[in-house]
């Protein structure tokens, strides 16, 4: 039976089908009895255990996510050197510790294989006792962790890497907007920042480090891509608008690290001849409109593949229009095609991620939130500890596809309450017109998004001759909240 909308309890109508559009997606939203259960004996944090575990606390440590994050996956500290070059070192939450392959957590987190954030509720991969606690590097908390070293000439190129398991402890809980806004002298100085020693010279090296690393792999072609995310912003129990996540610097400077330390992770299990788990872009999905729309705009790309000419494109695209920017990258990112998740075994050649520009890549760096995280951490205390590897082949293929099929479910999942949300957001402006841009073509219609607010939908009628990136002006003819529909039509 479908909700009263009027009674306006938007959080609880966004609640309910969150969890419909788990179950109807293939993933568990609850936690099994069994779970609960092995939870239960779970009291304290893991402790060190040998001697080869390095004590780290002393360095000046701190996280940055986003304001209301408490899964806290890594904590970063640099090191200026001599001629310009700087060390990073990320550590990484040792969940692993924790969580034991085969055990029933690990079972329900090698089921649904990532977290789900929705408008209406978060659906965690492993329980909040854990994630946002035991496992979590918490403010002000020992934990144990696997810590990525890398040293970089003053040009961003890595000149060497280590891996090794390290006690560590957050001194400063930071987030990105605050952080970015002080970088970027438009805002104070978060006052946590003050209270640690050295911590503001060393977040200045980590923004500048991070910012060489971007230099550098631009050069090698990464994509420079800026969409538009939007998340409801809640008055109570009813959205009062959409509030866009705009990138930033200190979104970028956890990114460049976190690309950084995958690249190394894989490159760490390739060296030690240990099969590993891949993400990839193989190539772009259409590549002959993506042509066609740098050539709308001016600018001729090869009819081969090119992330370099691409990157060419964008970065101008960028300058000359910088309003219709985020819009160009939406279209580029549908037109690339998802990534997935493929098993790579030693001596095989790595395929490589067209869009971030690196061939070694593994996800490495959120083991609360990922599965395929949490396996590579497996695999790479394998390798240090010199033991047979926990996954073969066979299991890694098995496990490749399972992680690509969850994670596409959880997206879809996320997309759908986030058009419920806009749903629920826009179910009072039928008839009202808007300018909109085609996002997606495929065999079950025309999709479009509007700039104002910035919500996607299907387009009923007037298709014809339509194509990614194509704008028109539409009308708002429809919206269901149950099923997430928001359906336009075109008009001249």
């Amino acid at each position: 039976m479908a909700p009263n909308l009027d009674d306006r309890q938007h959080r609880t109508i966004l609640r309910r089908i969150a969890y419909r559009i788990m179950v109807e997606r293939g993933l568990a939203p609850d936690f099994p009895p069994e779970v609960m259960a092995e939870l239960d004996q779970i009291q304290g944090p893991a402790e060190r255990t040998d001697g080869t575990t390095r004590d780290l606390r002393n360095l000046i440590w701190c996280s940055i996510d986003n304001d209301d994050s408490r899964d806290l996956d890594q904590l970063n500290v640099a090191d200026a050197l001599s001629a310009g070059a700087f060390k990073i070192l990320v550590a990484i939450a040792d969940v692993d510790a924790i969580v034991k392959k085969h055990s029933a957590i690990d079972d329900h987190a090698q089921w649904n294989t990532t977290s789900v954030y929705t408008a209406g509720q978060i659906f965690p991969m492993l329980p909040e006792k854990l994630s946002t606690d035991l496992t979590s590097l918490n403010f002000e908390s020992d934990r144990l962790a696997i810590v990525v070293e890398m040293v970089f000439d003053a040009e961003g190129t890595l000149e060497h890497s280590d891996l090794y398991r390290a006690l560590v402890r957050n001194h400063a809980k930071l987030a990105y907007n605050s952080v970015a806004a002080w970088l970027d002298g438009q805002g104070p100085m978060p006052p946590v920042i003050g209270t640690v020693s050295g911590l503001e010279a060393n977040l200045r090296l980590q923004d500048h480090a991070a910012q060489v690393l971007k230099d550098a792999r631009h050069e090698s072609g990464a994509l420079d891509l800026e969409t538009i995310q939007t998340r409801p912003v809640f008055e109570g129990e009813i959205i009062a608008g959409l509030v866009t996540d705009e990138q930033n610097r200190a979104k970028e400077l956890i990114a460049e690290f976190m690309i950084a330390a995958n690249g190394v992770s894989a490159r760490y299990l390739e060296l030690h001849q240990t099969p590993s788990l891949r993400r990839v872009v193989r190539r772009p999905k259409r590549w002959d409109r993506i042509v066609e729309l740098a050539g709308e705009r001016g600018c001729k790309l090869p009819k081969d593949p090119d992330s370099k000419a691409l990157e060419g494109f964008l970065v101008s695209s960028k300058t000359t229009d910088p309003i219709r920017f985020p819009d160009l990258s939406l279209s580029i990112i549908k037109l690339l095609g998802r990534g997935e998740y493929v098993a790579q075994l030693a001596g095989d050649n790595a395929s490589g991620h067209f869009g971030l520009a690196v061939e070694d890549y593994s996800h490495s760096t959120a083991p609360n939130r990922r599965f395929p995280d949490l396996i590579t951490q497996r695999l790479l205390k394998a390798a240090m500890s010199g033991t047979v590897p926990p996954y073969d082949g066979d299991e890694l293929a098995a496990l490749a596809t399972q992680c690509t099929k969850q994670e596409d479910a959880a997206k879809k999942v996320e997309r759908h309450l986030r058009k419920s949300a806009a749903a629920l957001l826009l179910q009072s402006r039928v008839g009202d017109q808007f300018d909109a841009f085609v996002t997606g073509t495929n065999a079950e219609g025309v999709w479009v998004r509007i700039s104002n607010p910035p919500i996607e939908g299907r387009l009923q009628t007037g298709s014809l001759g339509l194509d990614v990136g194509h704008r028109l002006r539409v009308q708002l003819v429809r919206t269901d909240v149950e099923l997430g529909f928001i359906d336009f039509k075109r008009v001249k």
